[in-house]
């Protein structure tokens, strides 16, 4: 976001740090490291690289004994998306169930910044939304992340001026996304391609696509000088109510029964190897977040995010745009692994990652121990 959380504010047994700085501690650890993913954030090909280099040192190797961490150093987004995170963490569900566990948490505007964060290992974990996830594994050979737990479904269009009525339309427009190979940068470029247009990393091509900040999108879009954006949750809303843009497409019309993965929870395997209790007890509390969204009123579920997101983004969300937000997205536990392959190939499509094998890339079995039901891995991995 724009907007970063106040590093004097922790809230509910948590302390904030502001995404691009770590704590002493970790820049005495990992400081080439670092130095390294800050400076590549914005290119795919690059970020791809400092995962590959990472994954020496990232690597899951068994230990002789393990033991909970001394701290938690996670990630999310100030998304309505994120939700289970800012439940989590503002009702201090999670601190509570890491126990002795410090809880640190760094806020993020898109994927691909989180995943070179966690990469770096700046984080252990983060709410992400699954293409920089499967970036992050395939250009690691697998040994860099885990995807743990779904978070949320759902909540992702693409909005536009309202003089475009369909595809036709695009040619020659500039349009925006989070981040360069983030969820809804993949999702969008995709789409485009099944339109028949061809667009290119560096924007070139019969659309431009401009990765930009959420906050900045809609200012640049109140002013003109966006044609449309691919947005989640609340942005999308925000462009609708605030700056009179309209729906194109909505993503879950895309999607079988639509359902599509928007928000997973992911951890750094040298983390998960070395600290399993602790990742459990992340989990027990992930799940105890989304079973409060799923049963909390209208009002309790508003009330409670927009008091997170007016401490992270400046000021809470209007009534109307969290409470059309709030109805496009469901949140669950389930990362529906099974459109995993999918999202590997738009991937692949699109330009932002490679062709793999993706078996692996789930170990789910926390998760089914904690919540006392089987959520399947859809063969990619251990469940």
């Amino acid at each position: 976001m724009s907007n970063t959380p106040d590093p004097q504010k922790p809230g509910s047994g948590t302390t904030r740090i502001v995404a691009g700085e770590t704590t002493p501690k970790a820049k005495r650890r990992r400081t080439i490291e670092i130095v390294i993913a800050l400076g590549v954030v914005l290119l795919i090909g690059a970020g791809a690289a400092v995962a590959s280099a990472v994954s020496q040192n990232n690597q899951a190797t068994p230990s002789a004994a393990t033991s909970p961490a001394a701290e938690l150093r996670l990630g999310y987004f100030s998304n309505v998306t994120h939700a289970p995170a800012l439940v989590g963490i503002s009702k201090g569900i999670i601190a509570k169930d890491l126990g002795s566990t410090k809880l640190t948490t760094q806020v993020f505007n898109a994927g691909p910044a989180a995943v070179e964060a966690l990469n770096a290992g700046a984080i252990d974990a983060t709410y992400i939304g699954p293409n920089p996830a499967i970036n992050s594994f395939v250009k690691s050979n697998g040994q860099s992340i885990s995807i743990i737990a779904g978070a949320a479904s759902g909540g992702a269009q693409l909005v536009v001026k309202p003089g475009i009525n369909s595809a036709a339309d695009l040619k020659g427009k500039v349009l925006a996304s989070p981040q360069l190979g983030g969820t809804q940068d993949v999702a969008l470029r995709a789409w485009l391609g099944h339109q028949g247009y061809k667009t290119n990393p560096d924007g070139s091509g019969d659309v431009t696509i401009n990765p930009t900040d959420n906050a900045q999108t809609l200012k640049l879009f109140q002013d003109g000088k966006l044609d449309g954006a691919w947005l989640p949750e609340p942005w999308a809303s925000r462009l609708v109510l605030e700056a009179g843009a309209k729906v194109l497409v909505d993503e879950k019309d895309l999607w079988d029964k639509g359902e599509f993965t928007t928000t997973i929870l992911i951890v750094n395997k040298k983390f998960a190897a070395e600290h399993p209790e602790t990742v459990k007890a992340l989990l027990k509390g992930h799940v105890e977040s989304v079973n409060w969204l799923n049963t909390a009123s209208a009002s309790e579920k508003a009330t409670t995010i927009n008091a997170v997101l007016k401490d992270t983004a400046g000021k809470p969300l209007a009534a109307n745009v969290i409470d059309r937000a709030l109805k496009n997205i469901t949140f669950t536990t389930d990362p529906l692994a099974a459109t995993y392959k999918k999202l590997l190939q738009d991937g692949v499509d699109t330009g932002t990652t490679k062709a793999a094998d993706i078996n692996g890339i789930f170990d789910l079995r926390a998760l089914n121990e904690v919540q006392g039901k089987k959520t399947s891995a859809a063969g990619l991995g251990q469940d």
